[in-house]
């Protein structure tokens, strides 16, 4: 190491002075606070939100176990959270081993609980004894009470440690758990918790446990949900099925090999985008698993084999793939397993090998069995199908044709793109604007060196009422496609971006939210990786221009407006702006454009099953289901452009 590295205090360090003094020990729940991300994924909103999880996670349990009807979640003002369960309350009798209490041993000690005696838990969603330590850990403080053998009792911690052991406080005949905590500011990014995502989750806990009430309240902003389902699984698909056209009535089957609970809901509809959700113990699979490659597995055999068995129906030989039978498909996958084996504590993926076959197994006996006796849904099913093989061939060609394009020799985008000098996609952005006359002010008010323009010439497909291969056939969205490199579907690549942020800008009026509906849609459909990764964004183009005399401002709501016009009073000049082509090119780059000066708006997703649905309902072919979502939404309109 050179001399003037030591004399700026680096010093070098020797391979003897590799010793016992360096080997740390991290009692307690010291590690949890030291390396946070290993036990709830990051210190980000999902890691904080993860918290309330893992306690609600203990309050279902109970539920499974036919002990808990009813679980309550409050965010109060202060960002602290409460959880009540009305189930059998934490064990308050003198744990064996450790000579304390076993709420205090379930709160301070990690790998502790009821989850590994099978006889307290056959099945549960919080396996590794680690949920309520960990909340414990992360927090400022938390306070537990507990409804158990006649009395209520209460601890407290301060930072993971006990402060106040178990005492009881008072009487009462009621059983159930109280957990309070507020999540340490020193630890997570943000303390504010994200009411719609913990919401969406809580609903589909109901959907789970048909007959318990989960309800959740925000004292921040006054927002209160209640969940309740009777039927569970038909609830569900129907709640995920609004505004597409069904097909059959709900295929749903439940069975037991073993120790593994399987039970399947399968939906099929008019519509082109497949919607798989998967739980395993009531635990959310995002990133799926062995029972997912067993229903995928066990559906496209079934379907090939009814199909070959009635080729005379079908005309020909026909083979399907998974993706053919799945297009238009919901599907609720649930499973409870004894001893589940997930990638990590957050629980994303199923690992138990043996489940593949159980699943497959039971969805191939199933379905065939519901083939067999539906003759007149099932041909429908699989006419779809096989509409949906001939248009992926046709979309194959399509694709290979874009991927064969040359984007940076093209001379398929003449005068449309105009790109950026910058290779660095960090700093790149690109703007996709509404029409040509707009397109060309910002290329002409744009930064060159990092700011690209795509125009859209007029309105571009609808994608929730075409198939891949029209998508293919569209040249405003292959254009989309190409100018953004990342492929689509399962060819989807982030790392293939060639910017960092996607802006949509279009003309503040209906037919600007139009365009922008269609576009979300596009991304949402089909690179739904750049609205999760953070890419994609919404320019906010003003509203108005007010000047008196000298004096200029730009506003953006009609509630600036009126406070402007009543400060500046007398003598004010209001120009209302329709579109983005009355504006030259250099009051668009300082009103929509400039980085020191624009609004813009990031597209994010906080509830997908309620955003799945709401662009089946407004986009989609059930007219109905849209009339209806007008009706119910008309009285929120506050800008209505007529």
């Amino acid at each position: 190491m050179a001399d003037s590295e030591e004399k700026k205090g680096i010093k070098e360090i020797k391979k003897e002075d590799y010793n016992a003094s360096q080997i740390k020990i991290l009692a307690g729940l010291e590690a949890v606070r030291k390396r946070p991300g290993m036990y709830i994924g990051s210190t980000d909103i999902h890691g904080l939100n993860h918290l309330v999880y893992e306690i609600v996670d203990n309050s279902i349990d109970e539920a499974m176990m036919k002990f808990c009807t009813s679980v309550e979640i409050f965010i109060h003002k202060d960002n602290a959270v409460t959880v009540i369960d009305n189930g059998r309350g934490i064990p308050v009798d003198m744990h064996s081993e450790l000579k304390i209490p076993a709420a205090e041993v379930v709160v301070t000690k990690l790998h502790a609980g009821g989850k590994f005696d099978k006889r307290a838990y056959k099945v549960s969603g919080g396996l590794h004894g680690v949920g309520l330590s960990v909340v414990n850990a992360l927090s400022n403080w938390l306070e537990l009470e507990i409804k158990r053998d006649g009395k209520i009792w209460k601890l407290r911690c301060e930072k993971g440690n006990l402060v106040q052991h178990l005492t009881p406080i008072g009487d009462t005949e009621e059983t159930g758990t109280i957990v309070r905590f507020s999540p340490d500011n020193t630890i997570f990014e943000t303390t504010d918790f994200d009411y719609e995502r913990l919401s969406s989750r809580m609903r589909e806990i109901a959907f789970l446990n048909p007959g318990v009430k989960i309800a959740i309240s925000d004292e921040r902003s006054g927002d209160k949900n209640e969940f309740f389902y009777e039927h569970g699984m038909k609830d569900f698909l129907s709640y995920l099925s609004k505004g597409k056209k069904v097909i059959n009535d709900p295929i749903i089957f439940s069975k037991s090999v073993d120790t593994v609970e399987v039970t399947i809901g399968i939906q099929f509809t008019t519509s082109y985008n497949t919607y798989i959700r998967s739980f395993v113990n009531n635990i959310k699979t995002i990133e799926g698993g062995t029972h997912i490659t067993g229903f995928k597995a066990g559906l496209t055999r079934t379907v090939n084999y009814y199909v070959s068995k009635n080729s005379s129906k079908f005309k020909g030989d026909i083979r399907l793939s998974y993706n053919d039978i799945s297009e238009g498909m919901i599907a609720v996958i649930v499973l409870k397993v004894m001893e589940p084996q997930f990638e990590g504590q957050t629980k994303t993926k199923l690992g138990n090998s043996e489940i593949k076959g159980i699943v497959e197994s039971i969805t191939n006996e199933q379905l065939a069995l519901y083939l067999e006796e539906h003759p007149q849904p099932s041909v429908e099913i699989i006419g779809k199908s096989i509409t949906a093989a001939r248009a992926r061939e046709a979309a194959k060609k399509a694709r290979e044709l874009v991927r064969r394009k040359d984007f940076l020799e093209s001379t398929s985008l003449p005068g449309k793109l105009a790109d950026c000098s910058s290779k660095d996609v960090k700093i790149s952005e690109l703007f996709i604007v509404e029409g040509e006359s707009a397109g060309g002010s910002a290329k002409q008010g744009r930064n060159r060196k990092f700011q690209a323009i795509l125009p859209l010439r007029g309105k571009i497909l609808n994608v929730e009422k075409s198939r891949i291969n029209k998508i293919f056939a569209n040249e405003e969205l292959t254009n989309i496609m190409t100018v953004l490199g990342t492929g689509i579907n399962k060819d989807f690549d982030v790392s293939k971006l060639r910017y960092n942020k996607i802006i949509f800008m279009s003309d503040a009026d209906v037919d600007g939210a139009h365009i922008r509906t269609l576009l979300l849609t596009f991304f949402f459909r089909y690179m739904k990786g750049l609205i999760e990764n953070g890419n994609v964004y919404i320019a906010q183009p003003p509203l108005y221009k007010i000047t008196k005399r000298k004096n200029l401002i730009y506003l953006y709501t009609d509630e600036q407006l009126k406070k402007t016009i009543e400060e500046w009073g007398n003598d004010v000049n209001v120009q209302r702006y329709k579109g983005l082509g009355e504006m030259n090119p250099s009051q668009l780059w300082e009103t929509t454009m400039n980085p020191e000066t624009r609004n813009l708006i990031k597209v994010d997703i906080k509830d997908a099953i309620e955003a799945d649905r709401i662009f089946s309902i407004l986009m989609g072919k059930d007219v109905k289901s849209r009339k209806e979502f007008i009706q119910t939404h008309a009285k929120e309109v506050v800008n209505l452009d007529i």
